[in-house]
């Protein structure tokens, strides 16, 4: 453990220079194309980056992707589509448990609250920005970075079909402009059962060997047909070994390897443990809850799934964090930048940018609780609540001038919050009432039941009372009922000009106004107070940290120069590697697992009971084709689902975890043990054939057209 420990420390003191080894999750558009070509003798191009970068996928839940057919057909993991899965499920059949397979193209079903982007573009708005917050500081700076920003976004997305996004790299030391292709109408394809696509479950879960095919399939769809797509990342004919180099695309959610030690120490004190805490009392809720019968388990499978998962993650890294050892290397990492430092000015600008940084953590600190209960919406855990707000919300800002609105309101991200408002994903109102009640017990319990905004929230009743009179009387759950507060307008075909659809043309602002539905009136109630903490995190707190952090940029480049990369912002990333097992206690991991592995781990009991299908087929299967692989590539939540690519632009397998010594990645990247693991595209076709008899699919993938 000793040395496991000093290995990180030391990855953590190289986080902040030049990376080394396979470490990185790097832009396409600042790629070390020639540092791969010295270490695995393949030099990627221009064209081989384009066509891996069209080829993969985001999903909009936090999840990757990769566009592997010309007709539209998405890989992804099994978790990442397990909410339109469960979505889709019903009491009678449950898709999660029993899996899905569409028999052709008419039995695709649409995921009631699904969407899929594709990078199309990265341009470089650094200038601008700067220009516009030039000279400003504190409130002034944040408007008009917001106002600059929303300019950009509505210049960007020209229609519907365009999803543009700011983005913030190296703490704001540069910013790009990505735009999307978007894809609103994602159907579900196959999805194997639960019991292997998390095979082992939790005992296994960020561990390797796996035996998991943590897989499915979905398609997008453009004017009611699968999309016809130039560019996808076609199945390798060639299965990958042991030595191959690999390249993972994908969108790793967030990283903290470019956090100042103050940013870490809030993290360590305050963040993670409130969190932590947060997410183990609701898990065992839902635990509880899960226990009241089938279909109980089966309503809240996926907010479980999440919780456990997100719980493990969040523990590894408050374990780094509170490790002394990689604490001090983080002191000493600070140091040294400052040190390297020989512009006396820049050095003094940075030395005043770290304290400032640490004045409006401290402010934070005081605002915390009150800020994520309130407006971050801690308190009104569950659907109901997130749809009045967002109805009473858009009402509002739709009403301001672009650049003045909150940034999720802007005119570049409307149709995104108009398809989530307008989601037919179903509610529950058993779900709803747990959530609503621990969000505003923890609310009393956070702030203290003194406080103004709880008494004002809660009055004489308990937040279990309260939930019970909102909810039951709530109509917001019913997607047919919420379609009077939008104005909606037909969708043409462009050739007959007949009807192909609708979609959202703006709020009904005299249906929001004069609604009677308790739980508008309840997010009218609290959105002052919720704006007004908003306000003063963003001016006080935001403000200050985003400023502050682009001068600490700017000496980072001037140090290091353009041979780091930025922390994760959930937008596209390459990163390069190699199949490649580590040392544990002693002896050698072999990088791959076989589908025989999966029977030998075959129990017969939850977590290690293979389905009935796998078990029926098993005199078909090729047991000693690859199942799982891990390999040296760095990457972090967000990732999941994300392409594993060869050298010839070939999917090779599925990323869908990490191992154990992984968890610390948040942080830094330790090459003698952080792993990726990966679903083999061997073990998926094997599956896809001889198990689910799923041909089309399997033929799709080796480059048949489907009957469309």
């Amino acid at each position: 453990m000793q040395s496991r420990v000093s290995l990180f420390v030391v990855a953590v003191i190289v986080a902040a220079l030049p990376a080394l080894a396979d470490e990185g999750m790097w832009t396409y558009n600042n790629f070390p194309a020639d540092k791969v070509g010295r270490k695995y003798g393949f030099k990627p191009d221009q064209a081989w980056l384009d066509k891996v970068r069209l080829g993969s996928a985001r999903l909009a839940r936090g999840c990757s992707g990769s566009f592997v057919s010309a007709d539209g057909l998405v890989m992804t993991n099994h978790h990442c589509a397990h909410e339109c899965i469960a979505q889709l499920s019903t009491k009678a059949k449950d898709y999660v448990k029993d899996g899905f397979l569409a028999k052709d193209i008419k039995s695709e079903v649409k995921c009631p609250a699904a969407e899929i982007n594709q990078l199309v573009e990265i341009a470089d708005v650094t200038r601008r920005l700067n220009a516009a917050t030039a000279g400003k500081t504190g409130p002034a700076y944040f408007e008009a970075q917001k106002a600059e920003t929303a300019k950009i976004t509505k210049e960007c997305a020209t229609s519907d079909d365009v999803r543009c996004e700011v983005v913030t790299l190296y703490k704001g030391g540069r910013y790009d402009l990505y735009k999307y292709r978007r894809f609103q109408d994602v159907r579900l394809v196959f999805a194997p059962e639960l019991a292997i696509a998390f095979f082992g479950g939790d005992p296994d879960n960020f561990n390797f060997p796996r035996y998991d095919l943590d897989v499915a399939f979905l398609r997008v769809y453009d004017g009611g047909k699968p999309a016809q797509l130039k560019d996808f990342l076609p199945f390798s004919k060639t299965p990958s070994k042991a030595g191959d180099v690999t390249f993972v695309s994908g969108h790793p959610g967030h990283t903290s390897r470019e956090y100042t030690v103050g940013e870490l120490a809030f993290e360590r004190d305050l963040s993670q443990p409130t969190r932590l805490t947060r997410m183990s009392e609701l898990r065992g809720q839902l635990t509880q809850f899960a226990l009241r019968g089938a279909e109980q388990k089966r309503i809240a499978g996926s907010d479980l799934f999440s919780i456990e998962n997100g719980l493990k993650a969040r523990s590894g890294r408050q374990l780094t964090l509170t490790n002394k050892a990689f604490f001090d290397a983080k002191v000493k990492a600070q140091a040294d930048l400052v040190a390297g430092i020989k512009d006396p000015k820049l050095k003094a600008d940075t030395m005043q940018a770290l304290s400032a940084i640490d004045g409006a953590l401290n402010k934070l600190r005081e605002l915390w609780s009150a800020y994520m209960n309130l407006e971050v919406g801690w308190a009104f855990g569950g659907d109901t609540f997130r749809l009045a707000r967002g109805l009473v919300r858009a009402a509002d800002e739709t009403q301001l001038p672009n650049e003045k609105r909150l940034a999720e309101f802007a005119d570049a991200a409307l149709p995104a919050v108009w398809a989530n408002l307008t989601s037919e994903a179903p509610i529950y109102y058993e779900l709803e009432h747990l959530k609503m009640t621990f969000g505003l017990t923890k609310l009393r319990e956070m702030l203290g039941a003194d406080d103004a905004a709880v008494k004002k929230i809660l009055g004489k009743k308990s937040p279990s009372t309260l939930a019970t009179e909102l909810l039951k009387s709530s109509k917001l759950g019913d997607a047919k009922a919420r379609r009077a507060y939008f104005v909606f307008e037909d969708v043409l075909d462009p050739t007959t000009k007949k009807k192909v659809g609708e979609k959202v043309k703006g709020i009904n602002l005299d249906a929001v106004k004069n609604s009677k539905d308790p739980m508008f009136a309840f997010a009218r109630s609290v959105d002052a107070d919720a704006r007004a903490l908003r306000k003063r995190y963003e001016d006080e707190i935001e403000s200050v940290i985003d400023q502050s952090n682009e001068a600490v940029a700017k000496a980072r480049f001037a140090v290091y120069g353009t041979s780091i990369y930025p922390d994760a912002t959930f937008t596209l990333r390459l990163s390069y590697g190699a199949i490649e097992g580590w040392k544990e206690r002693g002896a050698d991991v072999n990088p791959i697992t076989t589908i025989g592995g999966a029977f030998e781990r075959h129990t017969g009991e939850d977590p290690f009971a293979l389905p009935p299908t796998w078990l029926k087929a098993k005199d078909k299967l090729d047991l000693a084709k690859p199942m799982n692989i891990c390999t040296t590539n760095d990457i972090i939540g967000g990732n999941s689902g994300s392409p594993v690519v060869n050298q010839t632009g070939e999917v090779t397998g599925l990323i869908f975890d990490g191992n154990i010594h992984s968890l610390g990645g948040d942080y830094g990247f330790n090459p003698a043990d952080n792993r990726a693991v990966a679903v083999h595209t061997a073990a998926i076709l094997e599956a896809l054939e001889k198990v689910y008899g799923a041909k089309a699919v399997a033929a799709e993938l080796s480059g048949a057209r489907p009957t469309l």
